[in-house]
């Protein structure tokens, strides 16, 4: 089973939409019984709560429905997971440093990574955007923006690791 951390800072926002669509594209490939998924914060501050409201209407507006509640990253999800996507670069170090403490090595570069690089449309910019200060627009453009990731990075698994797609989408 390959298990997929997306993580954000609070994990209201990007994370959980990240991992509700990803859900969702792997769920169209027929993959739920090799690919698992979950999103965490690297900080504390909503721990317990649903996903931003706008964020949950966004997500709702395209077919997914987004039930996550926050948590915080843990030393077990270094162990539990074999790919942690971070949102943005400031979220990339923390994780970093986080998995020193925990392990005392850095997460592997294969283990770790910037979901953004999986946006064929990225150009230069490598992260997702937080749109928690801004309108409803910027939750819609990260949700293109994570759609387009997921589909990416689910091909990438796919490729990497021989999985069979069982339905065609």
């Amino acid at each position: 089973m390959i298990q997929v951390l997306f993580v954000c800072l609070g994990n209201i926002c990007r994370s959980p939409i990240a991992e509700g669509v990803f859900k969702e594209l792997v769920a169209q490939k027929g993959l739920e019984e090799s690919i698992q998924c979950d999103s965490a914060g690297t900080a504390a501050y909503h721990v317990g709560s649903l996903p931003d409201k706008r964020m949950r209407k966004v997500a709702l507006g395209n077919g997914i429905t987004l039930t996550h509640c926050a948590r915080q990253l843990a030393y077990e999800d270094f162990i539990n997971y074999d790919y942690i996507l971070a949102m943005d670069t400031a979220n990339f170090e923390n994780i970093r440093k986080e998995s020193f403490r925990a392990n005392g090595v850095y997460a592997a570069d294969q283990q770790l990574m910037l979901y953004r690089m999986f946006d064929p449309d990225r150009e230069n910019e490598v992260i997702v955007p937080d749109p928690y200060y801004g309108e409803i627009s910027d939750f819609d453009g990260v949700y293109a923006i994570v759609k387009r990731c997921g589909t990416s990075f689910l091909n990438f698994l796919i490729e990497k690791h021989d999985l069979v797609v069982k339905i065609r989408d």
